[in-house]
């Protein structure tokens, strides 16, 4: 199981990178889903995320961070913090390790759950500011909106994840997603 959401998780950082390479510099600040941040302060959020798992995976806390980690190469940043991730978390013994957390003791299947799901919701948010159309693998969107519904608790709601929006059961399962995490599945950037 931790190594399918492994491979899982692997697939979700390709699938976000590959949104990444279509997003155009002169869309930086472009209005996001993330209401308080524009397009290039989403991808840095991200990168900051998955740096973030990184020292989560190694065995460090978490910190929270609000400084620039993107540089002039926005795509060299994050697919840099993607190989330092995988790559820690494919270390000896790393899949069995517990992360100490502000939400407590974590074990790495409910991290790599976490790291996954971020990744298939913010690859939305990205191909969503960019005027793309929204894409991941079904297996990875499936497995995060049940990681997602197992997880995510009234209590952690807030601004980064709003109040569910109302999805049909009917709807495809990356709208559901989304919704559950709070996004409007029909948001659309007002083009200028």
């Amino acid at each position: 199981m931790v190594e399918d959401r492994l491979w899982l998780l692997e697939r979700a950082l390709d699938e976000t990178g590959t949104v990444l390479e279509r997003i155009r510099p002169e869309q930086a600040s472009a209005p996001t889903p993330c209401a308080q941040w524009n397009l290039r302060q989403l991808v840095n959020h991200i990168v900051i995320d998955v740096q973030q798992f990184t020292r989560m995976a190694a065995g460090a806390r978490y910190e929270p961070k609000q400084e620039d980690v993107l540089g002039d190469d926005w795509l060299a940043a994050y697919r840099q913090a993607s190989r330092e991730l995988l790559a820690t978390w494919q270390r000896p013994g790393a899949l069995e390790q517990v992360a100490h957390s502000p939400l407590g003791d974590l074990p790495a299947d409910w991290q790599l759950g976490q790291q996954m799901t971020d990744m298939a919701v913010h690859a939305w948010d990205l191909a969503r500011a960019g005027g793309l159309p929204p894409r991941m693998d079904n297996e990875v969107v499936e497995a995060s909106l049940a990681w997602g519904q197992t997880n995510l608790k009234p209590e952690y709601r807030g601004a980064a994840f709003g109040p569910e929006v109302e999805v049909p059961s009917s709807a495809p399962t990356y709208d559901r997603l989304v919704g559950f995490f709070g996004r409007h599945p029909d948001w659309q950037a007002e083009k200028e």
